[in-house]
């Protein structure tokens, strides 16, 4: 999918200035320390569009996020510094909605070639009460009726009036989680890479092609893997994974919504023991960046087992797996267990 616009105003912080402003937030430094050179600085807001711009951008890129490993990317407040420093980049990739303080620091930045990769796929509402739109049986119509909804939800979406993260009705910003949608910005990015570093567009374009191959890859794996499942039904703490329910024909029952540190409320919780009970449910997930309190308490009283979904929002010691693709390989493989997809 082309890039729809690039707009100075309304980017996504990523990757800090490197070099000249060795932020103390930095994720990822390796580009700079050998010297940006002729690099071209990438910003990145958080760990999804980091790979992006890293495996996209390759040895002519010099990425830096703006979320440290560990830090839970809704909650991330930037220095003074950071703000700064947005401004210093050449290039800055994020997703509207997920973090405010960086899309409020981005309309100021002045940077001309500012990417939001929510402007590169279409977005859809998952309510924040129950993920994956809410489909209950309905999983597979769902999965159906995605591809034929696109256009006009992107155009309700891509203005960025409906991306508020948090509230019941805003557009879902998780589209990361499935591997089409991913592709799709993947896609976007690299052309848009191509339009600003043209010296090294064929470059880009290369890599961009590895990469969405590599994603088809993903997508075949989880199709072929969640094929046959005992449940269509799982439960999160997080509910991130609403397009990745939605792309697979499964229901995913988000115990608190799209918010990963809302309180459900005691209706809520008891709602989720019915499902659970009903659809046989047999997993609460929870994930690395998060407490994990709410989904132990709500198991012990279910007598459901625990796992681990990762939303894929940060890479960190405790990740299942060292980049995207493996957290996502250990994600299908948590799903199958938990499913019982043979």
């Amino acid at each position: 999918m082309n890039v729809r616009r690039l707009i100075p105003t309304t980017a996504v912080a990523g990757a800090v200035v490197l070099g000249l402003t060795a932020l103390s937030a930095c994720s990822t430094s390796d580009a700079a320390d050998g010297g940006n050179g002729d690099k071209l600085k990438v910003t990145a807001s958080f760990y999804p569009m980091q790979f992006l711009a890293e495996r996209i951008g390759g040895e002519h890129v010099a990425v830096t996020s703006l979320t440290k490993p560990g830090v839970e990317p809704h909650d991330l407040e930037l220095t003074p510094r950071q703000i700064g420093s947005i401004s210093e980049s050449d290039y800055v990739l994020y997703l509207k909605g997920i973090q405010p303080a960086v899309d409020d620091a981005i309309k100021q930045s002045g940077v001309q070639n500012t990417v939001d990769a929510a402007t590169l796929t279409t977005l859809e509402n998952h309510g924040s009460e129950v993920g994956g739109h809410d489909h209950g049986h309905e999983g597979e119509e769902h999965a159906d009726e995605h591809g034929h909804e696109g256009e006009e939800a992107h155009e309700e979406h891509s203005e960025g009036d409906g991306h508020n993260h948090g509230e019941e009705g805003g557009a879902d910003p998780h589209i990361w989680l499935d591997p089409v949608k991913y592709a799709e910005v993947a896609k976007g990015v690299g052309k848009s890479l191509e339009k600003a570093d043209p010296d090294h567009a064929a470059d880009y374009k290369k890599n961009t092609d590895a990469l969405v191959a590599e994603l088809g890859e993903l997508n075949t794996a989880y199709e072929t893997g969640l094929r046959n499942p005992a449940t269509k039904t799982f439960i999160t703490t997080h509910s991130a994974f609403g397009y990745l329910a939605e792309r697979y024909g499964l229901t995913q029952q988000g115990i608190a919504g799209i918010d990963p540190e809302a309180e459900p409320s005691p209706a809520r919780i008891q709602e989720i023991h019915t499902i659970a009970e009903k659809e046989k449910a047999t997993t609460v997930f929870f994930e690395t960046l998060a407490s994990d309190r709410t989904a132990k308490t709500l198991a012990k009283d279910t007598g459901l087992k625990t796992g681990v979904l990762d939303p894929l929002e940060g890479i960190t010691d405790k990740s299942q797996g060292a980049d995207y693709i493996e957290v996502m390989e250990s994600n299908l493989a948590a799903l199958q267990k938990a499913l019982g997809a043979k």
